[in-house]
């Protein structure tokens, strides 16, 4: 069975982490990762920002009303940007990097989690990517995607079941 498929059974969404730091040498590597992400035409549009900063972690935990809260005790976080300028479909883009640097990280040992910050509300005045913007200090041409949260794990949780997998949602060469 090949790798891919054995991280991709493996692969769960963790929140909860130990408080161990990410080794800067994996670190490097989850980089490293994210800028081999394929993107359309090549036009690379996407920009990453790592943030180990305990303080701008917690600020990224209040990114939005509902879901992030956990980024407060994770070590690290790549929010991932892109360049809107530079592509049309850089939120596809984006989305392919941040799996990348999701099953890098699984691959290497640690647990990630996607917060979806592109079309959420921060509270009821300003949207999430308004307050990550912000906080981080983005140019205005720079869109947020997500924040990938990531650690070492401080939960274990079991592969979906092969049974619970959704097989009616696939059709073959027509929709009925």
């Amino acid at each position: 069975m090949s790798d891919v498929m054995e991280l991709l059974r493996r692969r769960r969404s963790i929140r909860t982490f130990t408080p161990e730091k990410v080794d800067p040498a994996t670190v490097e590597l989850l980089i490293e990762a994210a800028l081999r992400a394929p993107s359309s035409r090549g036009n690379t549009p996407w920009e990453f920002v790592v943030v180990d900063d305990e303080e701008l972690l917690s600020g990224l935990s209040r990114s939005k009303e509902h879901g992030p809260a956990f980024l407060k005790n994770a070590p690290l976080a790549i929010v991932v940007c892109a360049d809107s300028d530079r592509s049309d479909v850089w939120v596809e883009d984006c989305a392919i990097a941040s799996i990348i640097v999701q099953l890098t990280a699984l691959s290497l040992g640690l647990g990630s989690c996607w917060v979806q910050i592109r079309k959420r509300r921060h509270d009821g005045g300003k949207s999430a990517e308004e307050y990550v913007r912000e906080l981080l200090g983005l140019p205005e041409q720079i869109k947020v995607e997500a924040i990938i949260g990531i650690g070492h794990p401080g939960e274990t949780k079991s592969p979906v079941p092969a049974g619970d997998l959704q097989y009616e949602k696939v059709k073959y060469n027509r929709w009925s």
